[in-house]
């Protein structure tokens, strides 16, 4: 895949994360905006990146810890602690697998989303 493709599968793929702690968040926090969803996904998916990049060569830890980072940066970025920070990123992930899901069932894309980790 070249340079342009890559840019484009990541830009559909974070904006698909984005929507996910979206919904999260509203259902989760009540809180109602993207922008602020949009800020979070994106440095979520920066932190998630560099600890997976130093850690994620460790069996099982790397991943549990970039884990860890992405869902503290929801802990940051929204009210109500760690549990409602976990709650949030669920959601999240179930949203984005949805969205995911119903893309790739028309051709448009695969299961991959660079704003929601696992996915």
């Amino acid at each position: 895949m070249g340079l342009v493709e890559s840019l484009i599968v990541f830009v559909v793929s974070f904006l698909i994360g984005a929507l996910g702690i979206y919904v999260g968040a509203r259902i989760i926090t009540d809180r109602d905006d993207y922008s602020y969803a949009f800020v979070t996904g994106l440095i979520g998916a920066i932190i998630w990146s560099i600890v997976a990049f130093f850690f994620g060569w460790i069996p099982l830890l790397g991943p549990l810890l970039a884990l860890i980072a992405y869902v503290g940066v929801i802990n940051w970025r929204y009210p109500g602690g760690w549990a409602n920070a976990a709650a949030i990123s669920i959601v999240a992930w179930i949203a984005a697998l949805v969205v995911l899901y119903a893309l790739a069932a028309v051709g448009l894309t695969t299961f991959e989303a660079a704003g929601v980790p696992g996915t």
